[in-house]
C-alpha cells in the first residue's frame, strides 16, 4: 500500500524572475512525495481570486486532492517575491495577511491525518492564528507511530522561540539547513560541533531523526538507534528518555548545474521521509534524498517532473 502523507501549511505562488511557480514548502513536499510514490495531500487555504483558482487547478493537474484546500472569502491567495542570487540561492519576500494565514483544520484533512503515516509542517504558516492552532490540531491528530516531520523553514521575521519549541515537542523528526542550525544553537544554548548539536536537539526533544542539509555540500542524518527496534511498544523504540545512541550518515552532495534551488529542500524532505517509512538503510536514504534534491536544483521551479527512476527506487 502507498504510504499516506499529509502536508500542512502555506500554499502560494513563487513570483520568480522567469514567471510564477506553485510554491510553499508543504505544497512542494506533497508534490514530491506523490511523485515518489506516496498518497499525498495538502491542507492549506487560497483566496477566492484568479490566483487561488489557478492553484486549485494546478494541484489537480499534479494529481493532488484539493478537498483540504479551503477558499477564503476575503483574504487573497499568498504570494512570495523571489530573487535568485548569483549562486542560485533564493531570496524571499513573503507577503502577509493572506489566505493561508487563516488555515482551517477541516474534517477531510483531520480524517486523513488520523490515518496518515507521515505529516510535514513548518514554522512559517504558524506566524499567526488561526493557522497556528489548526496546524497543531492536525499534527496531533496523526497516529502515535506516524512520522511528524518539522521542516523548520525559518523565513524573515516569521518565527519565535515559542513556535519553534512547541513544534519540536510536537514533532518526532526535524529537518533544518546549515543556516538554521546556528539560530537553534543560539536559541537553545547548544554547544560543541555540528553532530553534538544535532544529537542534543534529538535528545532534548525526543526526536527519532534529525536531517541537516548543506546545499551543495550534501547532508547529515542523525537517527536514534532505537528507530531500528521495531518490536518495541510504540513501533519505533524505547521511551524518549532512553534515546542516547545515534546512527549517522553523511553525504558530500552532488555536482550539478544549478538553475535554481527553490523546492530542493522540500524534495529532500519528501525522499527522506519515505525512506524512513520504508525502513531503508540510512546511507541509502541519504543518497537518494540528495539525488532527488540535486535534480530539482537542475530544473526551473520547485515542482519539476521527476524521472520515473526515482519513484522506482523509492
Amino acid at each position: 500500500m502507498k504510504p499516506k502523507v499529509l502536508a500542512v501549511g502555506e500554499i502560494l505562488w513563487d513570483l520568480l524572475p522567469s514567471g510564477k511557480q506553485l510554491g510553499g514548502a508543504p505544497a512542494n513536499f506533497a508534490y514530491h512525495a506523490r511523485a515518489l510514490g506516496a498518497e499525498a495531500r495538502v491542507c492549506s487555504r487560497v483566496g477566492n481570486d484568479p490566483l487561488g483558482r489557478e492553484i486549485l487547478g494546478r494541484l489537480r493537474s499534479l494529481g493532488l486532492p484539493t478537498d483540504g484546500v479551503g477558499v477564503d472569502a476575503t483574504a487573497p491567495t499568498g504570494t512570495v517575491s523571489v530573487e535568485l542570487a548569483a549562486d542560485g540561492q533564493p531570496r524571499f519576500t513573503i507577503h502577509e495577511n493572506v489566505a493561508w494565514d487563516r488555515l482551517v483544520a477541516d474534517e477531510a484533512s483531520l480524517a486523513f491525518a488520523a490515518r496518515a503515516d507521515a505529516v510535514c509542517f513548518g514554522s512559517l504558516a504558524q506566524r499567526s492564528e488561526p493557522s497556528r492552532g489548526s496546524i497543531r490540531k492536525l499534527v496531533a491528530a496523526t497516529p502515535a507511530t506516524a512520522l511528524r516531520v518539522f521542516d523548520i523553514n525559518l523565513r524573515q521575521q516569521f518565527f519565535s522561540r515559542e513556535v519553534v519549541e512547541e513544534s519540536l515537542r510536537l514533532a518526532n523528526v526535524l529537518k533544518l539547513n546549515d543556516t538554521e542550525l546556528p539560530v537553534l544553537a543560539a536559541m537553545f544554548g547548544l554547544t560543541g560541533g555540528v553532530r553534538e548539536q544535532l544529537a542534543a536537539l534529538a535528545e532534548r526533544f525526543g526526536l527519532r531523526a534529525v536531517a541537516l542539509t548543506r546545499g551543495a555540500h550534501g547532508s547529515l542524518l542523525c537517527v536514534a538507534a532505537s528507530l531500528r527496534d521495531a518490536d518495541q511498544d510504540d513501533g519505533w523504540g524505547r521511551s524518549r528518555s532512553d534515546r542516547t545512541t545515534f546512527s549517522w550518515s553523511e553525504h558530500a552532495g552532488l555536482s550539478v548545474k544549478v538553475v535554481d534551488s527553490v523546492g530542493a529542500g522540500d524534495a529532500f524532505t519528501a525522499a527522506m521521509a519515505l525512506g524512513l517509512l520504508a525502513g531503508r538503510p540510512l546511507d541509502e536514504i541519504n543518497r537518494h534524498a540528495n539525488e532527488v534534491a540535486a535534480y530539482v536544483c537542475s530544473q526551473p521551479g520547485a515542482t519539476p517532473v521527476l524521472p520515473a527512476s526515482f519513484k522506482e527506487r523509492q
